[in-house]
């Protein structure tokens, strides 16, 4: 099978970068029934962590967050990839994009398969989106 690229919707949230934070964040989201499709999470620095959200369904994550009293980000877009692992299947998905800065890049494999989350600069992602056929 073919990668495939698809435009998804994911938030932030900036949290105190310090035990407990994210089981405390995605504790609350769980206990409201959310699901991820993707979660990602990074130092910012000045003590803080930004956690990115890929909701399987958008409406519930927002309703989930408003109730843990969370002060989400504005909705924003990240390309999810998905497609058969083999060498350099990354690289040829990077080559697809030359000229559109990647602003970064997580991929995993699992099993035979990968997925990974893309981010451009919100002002790039219908460029990038073309070029991969999403």
């Amino acid at each position: 099978m073919a990668m495939t690229a698809r435009r998804v919707p994911y938030f932030y949230v900036t949290v105190a970068d310090k035990p407990g934070e994210g089981v405390r964040v995605l504790g609350a989201l769980r206990d409201s029934g959310v699901n991820l499709v993707a979660f990602h999470a990074f130092p910012t620095g000045g003590g803080q962590s930004q956690l990115d959200f890929v909701p399987a369904d958008e409406r519930a994550f927002l309703d989930a967050a408003k109730k843990a009293k969370l002060k989400v980000s504005d909705r924003k877009t990240v390309l999810l990839l998905e497609g058969d692992d083999k060498p350099g299947a990354i690289a040829e998905v990077l080559q697809k994009l030359s000229g559109t800065n990647v602003t970064s890049i997580d991929a995993v494999r699992a099993g035979s398969r990968y997925g990974a989350l893309l981010w451009v600069k919100q002002s790039d992602v219908d460029k990038a989106a073309k070029a991969l056929g999403a």
